[in-house]
């Protein structure tokens, strides 16, 4: 049987004001990210077109390792910094 992996697409739609916090935070959060088990991989890029959006691919190589990067980041700076920012994200299993 084959993993099945968990994609997640979408973005994050940050305030204005909030963008620098953002910016700042970014770096950490895709290194941890990163080297997290069982993630593929894991981008997150400033939209060129629409400001303060932040395009979010990411892949993990099953639930689990998907479930455990949701635990890390609810303690994360990440966390703090983009609490309340609207994210329009799609999961898909593939």
């Amino acid at each position: 049987m084959a993993k099945v992996k968990v994609v997640l697409r979408g973005h994050i739609s940050v305030p204005a004001d909030r963008v620098t916090q953002v910016r700042e935070a970014l770096p950490d959060h895709i290194a941890l990210t990163r080297a997290e088990p069982g993630c593929i991989s894991f981008d997150v890029t400033e939209d060129a077109d629409i400001p303060g959006r932040f395009n979010v691919h990411e892949i993990f190589e099953n639930q689990a390792a998907f479930d455990a990067h949701q635990a890390r980041t609810k303690a994360s700076t990440w966390f703090k910094v983009t609490e309340g920012i609207p994210r329009d994200y799609q999961i898909t299993r593939v």
